[in-house]
């Protein structure tokens, strides 16, 4: 199973820079090992507010037990707090990370259809949503696609997309037959030094 965390890293008033060195460097030798053993997935650093140390994590365990076990283990935790998101598979999901742009972008996208839509026309858009989504997948813009936790009126989507910049994003997002049911909430996503696509710091 996969889960996102938002890792939110607050070091105590006082800790000298030597202290938290250490602990960085023992933070990425964990990461290396957690992408060894393949459950760290993805890093990456969304914007960050002066003074702020804020980390995005896609990870893979076998139920949330397991995956408390793997966050405990890194040596950050200990300044650390998360907030954990299950995720579950999409239909529409291109699975492989290739193909990508300079710039990642992750979004949270909550379909919501209109009353009265007749089912037909629902279903006539879902299927339209998936046959663009692979189009998107084999361009290499459409990244990964999860589906989070939904409510009896909308369904919430996690979406990971490669784009030029947000205008690109944009673009993208209107191409799909359910735009006009969507409200979406963009983050531009940052490298990160632990990543393990794009290697981690040594």
């Amino acid at each position: 199973m996969e889960y996102f965390v938002e890792m939110t890293t607050h070091v105590p008033d006082g800790t000298s820079a030597d202290a938290v060195e250490t602990v960085r460097e023992r933070e990425a030798e964990c990461a290396r090992e957690l992408t060894a053993e393949g459950h760290l997935l993805r890093l990456w650093r969304p914007p960050l507010a002066p003074g702020e140390w804020r980390s995005l994590g896609l990870f893979a365990a076998q139920d949330s037990a397991h995956l408390d076990g793997l966050l405990s283990s890194m040596p950050l935790h200990v300044w650390r707090t998360d907030v954990v998101t299950p995720l579950a598979a999409h239909p529409n999901d291109p699975g492989a990370l290739s193909g990508r742009e300079p710039t990642e972008f992750l979004t949270e996208l909550t379909v919501t259809v209109p009353d009265g839509t007749p089912t037909k026309r629902v279903d006539d858009m879902h299927a339209g949503e998936a046959v663009r989504a692979r189009e998107l997948a084999q361009q290499g813009r459409m990244l990964r696609l999860w589906t989070l936790p939904s409510s009896t009126t909308s369904r919430r989507v996690l979406g990971l997309w490669s784009a030029h910049d947000s205008a690109d994003l944009t673009a993208t997002l209107e191409s799909l037959p359910l735009y006009g049911w969507m409200t979406i909430e963009p983050t531009a996503l940052a490298a990160h030094p632990s990543d393990p696509v794009n290697g981690v710091r040594r």
